[in-house]
C-alpha cells in the first residue's frame, strides 16, 4: 500500500509528495496532479520568489524538479533562488492567462537545484531588506519625495534589490537611485505598485475571517465603484466598503451581474407610486426575496410598506392611466411578510443566562427565632410584669382555677 504524505501543502498524492497546491501567496491548484503523464507535458517550470512575485523558466538542462524545490534560475545580472510551485501541463495554461508567449518573450533558463552555499547567501540577502527597508524610506523622506516603500527584495545572490513603492503622482526618482546606490553598494530596480498589489504583497485577513483574496488567488485588479454598492443595496459607509488597502473592496465585484440580472425583473428605483391617501418612493429591494420596500419619506424610512414586484408594476401601470388604489398593498394581514428586525434566538444577549436559577419550595418551615429575639421577648415579659403586678396575680389565680 503506497503510503500519504500528511503535510500542510494541500491535497496529497501518494510517494510523489504533495502536488496539488503549496503554502505560498496566490498559489495554484494543480488539478492535474493525479494525472502522472502530465507531469513532462513541458519543460517550462513556475518559480515563486518573495510574495507575489512569480516567473516562468526553462528546465532545458532536464533536472528532475518537483513543487517545493529550490532552485537557482537566471537572472540579470548574477543568478536567483526561488521556489518550483508549478510544474506540467498547468504551467502552460497559466502562462496562456499572463499572456507570456515563448515565441515573442525571452525565457531564462533554469541553472541547477539550490546547493548549501546558495541557501547561505540567500538567507544572508533576506537578512538585509528590513534594514534597507527604513533606510530607503529616510533617504526619501530627506529628499522630500512623496513616495512611500513599501517593501525591498533582494536577488538570491545579494548582487540587485527591487525597490517597491506606491506614489499617486510621477516621481522624479533619479537623484534617489544616485544615493541608493552608493549607500547600499547594488543594483538598483524600482517598480511602481497600487495600494491593492501592496496588500496583496503583505496579506492578511479580511472581515470575512478568510485570507485576503489579493494575496490568496487574485492576480488581476479589475476597478471598482460605487456602482456596485448601490446595486446590492449596501450601505455607502465607507469604512464598511475600504479594503485594508484603503480602496473598496474587490468583493464588490464578485455578485454584481448576478444582482444586475435579477434587477431587471424589477421596477425602477425612480419611479414613484402614486395611492388615494400618499406618495410612496423607493427606498429597499430584496432581491432574494422578491420584494421592495416604499416609504412615503423620498430620503428616509417613513410608513415603511412592502410589497412583492409584481404589485409594484401593477401599481405603476395604474398610476399611468390615471388611477390610484386605495392602499399599496392589497393583501390581507395573514399573507403579509412578517417583519423581524431582530429575534433573540438561543438568549445569547442575557448576562445572566449561565446563572443557576435558585427555585422557591412548596411548603415554607417556620422561622426560627435566634438569640437577640428571645431576649428581647424575655426583657419585654419581664418589663410588662413588672409594670402590672395584679395581671400577675390574676394569672396564677386562673392557673389554680384551672387545676
Amino acid at each position: 500500500m503506497e503510503k500519504l504524505h500528511n503535510t500542510s501543502g494541500g491535497c496529497c498524492m501518494t510517494s510523489g509528495g504533495c502536488r496539488c497546491t503549496t503554502n505560498k501567496k496566490l498559489s495554484v491548484f494543480d488539478w492535474l496532479s493525479d494525472l502522472p503523464e502530465t507531469q513532462k507535458d513541458t519543460d517550462f517550470v513556475e518559480v515563486q520568489f518573495k510574495n507575489t512575485r512569480k516567473g516562468y523558466f526553462l528546465n532545458s538542462t532536464k533536472i528532475p524538479l518537483e513543487k517545493g524545490d529550490m532552485i537557482a534560475v537566471e537572472a540579470s545580472p548574477g543568478h536567483d533562488i526561488g521556489e518550483v510551485t508549478l510544474i506540467g501541463r498547468l504551467v502552460l495554461l497559466q502562462m496562456n492567462k499572463n499572456n507570456i508567449n515563448p515565441e515573442k518573450y525571452e525565457i531564462k533558463r533554469v541553472y541547477r537545484k539550490a546547493k548549501d552555499n546558495d541557501i547561505e547567501k540567500y538567507n544572508e540577502a533576506k537578512a538585509r531588506e528590513q534594514e534597507t527597508m527604513i533606510k530607503a524610506r529616510q533617504i526619501a523622506d530627506n529628499l522630500k519625495l512623496n513616495m512611500k516603500i513599501g517593501d525591498v527584495e533582494f536577488q538570491g545572490d545579494g548582487n540587485k534589490a527591487i525597490f517597491y513603492y506606491i506614489a499617486d503622482e510621477r516621481v522624479d526618482f533619479r537623484q534617489l537611485i544616485k544615493v541608493f546606490a552608493e549607500t547600499f553598494r547594488i543594483r538598483i530596480e524600482m517598480k511602481q505598485i497600487g495600494a491593492r498589489q501592496e496588500a496583496g504583497r503583505i496579506g492578511g485577513i479580511g472581515p470575512c475571517g478568510r485570507e485576503l483574496c489579493c494575496s490568496g488567488w487574485m492576480s488581476n485588479f479589475n476597478s471598482v465603484s460605487t456602482t456596485a454598492a448601490r446595486y446590492q443595496d449596501i450601505s455607502p459607509n465607507p469604512q464598511k466598503l475600504a479594503g485594508q488597502c484603503g480602496k473598496l473592496k474587490c468583493c464588490m465585484n464578485f455578485e454584481l451581474d448576478s444582482y444586475v440580472d435579477a434587477q431587471k425583473d424589477f421596477p425602477s428605483k425612480e419611479i414613484q407610486l402614486e395611492t388615494l391617501d400618499n406618495t410612496y418612493y423607493h427606498f429597499k429591494t430584496d432581491v432574494f426575496k422578491g420584494l421592495i420596500s416604499y416609504s412615503t419619506a423620498p430620503n428616509f424610512g417613513a410608513n415603511v410598506v412592502i410589497i412583492s414586484a409584481e404589485r409594484a408594476r401593477q401599481v405603476i401601470s395604474m398610476n399611468k392611466k390615471g388611477n390610484k388604489p386605495d392602499m399599496l398593498d392589497d393583501r390581507p394581514d395573514d399573507n403579509k411578510p412578517a417583519r423581524v428586525d431582530y429575534e433573540n434566538v438561543v438568549g445569547q444577549d442575557s448576562l445572566t443566562r449561565f446563572d443557576s436559577t435558585i427555585k422557591k419550595r412548596s411548603g415554607s418551615k417556620p422561622k426560627r427565632n435566634n438569640k437577640a429575639q428571645i431576649n428581647k421577648q424575655a426583657t419585654g415579659d419581664q418589663a410588662e410584669n413588672s409594670r402590672s403586678p395584679r395581671l400577675v396575680k390574676k394569672k396564677d389565680q386562673n392557673k389554680k382555677n384551672d387545676v
